[in-house]
């Protein structure tokens, strides 16, 4: 008679000797990048996304299109449990306009405009100083931020990345329809 034990034993064992893939090993090379989270600074690898729908927007808290903060919530309340992630990237880069430091920012974002997706710290998005992850989404659409509140539209595979100006409006009809294309797509 054998031991109903040792059979889960050994599997315990096996498991063990066996090390599962990281994240890093899986993600895709675009995300493969962390970033200090703009509330307590906790890094934050951009693998956590993997499979889903990310929104990029560079932001500031004293432009003339930080309004679009309210329907970037809008966008990530309705979509977020369909597999979007919208995620800020704070910068001072063009015109000065987000001088604040973390905390400012931060209570700036949510008691103003209630946001509740990810925001990063502070990220160097113009030359010459371009952040590697921005540089990527760069290389990969041809396209640099003019200003803030540009916006990068990556699919599911963390491959395919399009490229949307601060003059498109969260909210209009053909933002939104590229968001839900990339939402229908699997992984």
């Amino acid at each position: 008679m054998t031991n109903k034990r040792v059979l889960p034993a050994l599997l315990v064992a096996a498991a063990v000797a066996t090390p599962l893939p990281t994240a890093a090993n899986d993600c895709p090379p675009l995300l493969n990048h962390t970033f200090p989270r703009l509330q307590d600074e906790v890094p934050q690898s951009l693998c956590q996304y993997k499979g889903k729908v990310i929104l990029v927007v560079n932001t500031a808290s004293k432009c003339g299109f930080t309004g679009q903060y309210e329907p970037l919530e809008a966008l990530y309340e309705k979509y977020r449990e369909r597999g979007l992630v919208v995620i800020g990237f704070p910068s001072n880069d063009y015109g000065n306009q987000e001088p604040g430091d973390s905390k400012q920012i931060a209570d700036f974002c949510r008691l103003t405009y209630g946001v509740q997706f990810p925001m990063m710290a502070k990220t160097d998005i113009a030359a010459p100083k371009t952040h590697p992850f921005y540089k990527s989404l760069i290389e990969k659409t041809g396209t640099r931020p003019k200003w803030n509140f540009h916006k990068y539209l990556i699919d599911r595979s963390g491959t395919n990345v399009e490229s949307f100006s601060t003059l498109t409006s969260p909210d209009s009809r053909s933002f939104v329809a590229a968001i839900e294309q990339r939402l229908a797509e699997k992984p």
